[in-house]
């Protein structure tokens, strides 16, 4: 019968118990892990803003480059809103990958988390932008262009965050990304 040094229990209970304090050091995540559901607004609109900047530079981007090549407004929309998911789906697929996940895994991840919020946001920056009297037809140099762009991002980013606080709630978008922290 093999005897347990009780130094080794008590190292093992104070590693489990460090573990347990650094995890609250995550503030907000903990209350995801422990499945309760309930999420802060300052939560919801981190990872509203975290989606927001990939969106807000894919679909910059993609303006920037459809109309330096002449296209017109929905093939430049669909380049948009294509690398504004490209570089939403990017952020958290780096993030993850330096957490260590491999690439299949990193991607799925990735998918599960923003999907629904770069949709979101897509859907409303773009409705914003083409329900604004001249702003399809507006240059990179019109400060309509630009209003209209950033004012959709700002409605966009309003609309998209309840959807984002209620989604980690049950567990899902964001939500899956913090499993990795």
């Amino acid at each position: 019968m093999k005897v347990m040094d009780d130094s080794a229990h008590q190292t093992s209970a104070a590693h489990k118990q460090a573990t347990h304090e650094g995890h609250h050091a995550h503030g907000d995540h903990e209350v995801v892990h422990r499945g309760r559901g309930g999420v802060s607004w300052a939560m919801a609109a981190k990872a509203t803003l975290h989606c927001l900047t990939g969106c807000a530079i894919g679909e910059i981007l993609g303006m920037v480059i459809g109309t330096a090549l002449g296209w017109g407004n929905v093939p430049t929309m669909v380049l948009a809103i294509t690398l504004a998911f490209l570089f939403g789906y990017s952020f958290t697929l780096f993030a993850v990958r330096r957490a260590g996940l491999d690439f299949k895994t990193a991607i799925k991840v990735a998918l599960a988390a923003d999907t629904v919020s770069i949709a979101v946001m897509e859907l409303v920056d773009n409705a914003i932008i083409a329900l604004t009297p001249g702003a399809m037809d507006a240059h990179l140099s019109d400060g309509l262009f630009w209003s209209a762009l950033l004012g959709g991002f700002g409605i966009a980013f309003l609309i998209t965050t309840p959807v984002n606080k209620w989604m980690i709630g049950r567990g899902k978008g964001h939500a899956v990304v913090h499993a990795y922290h």
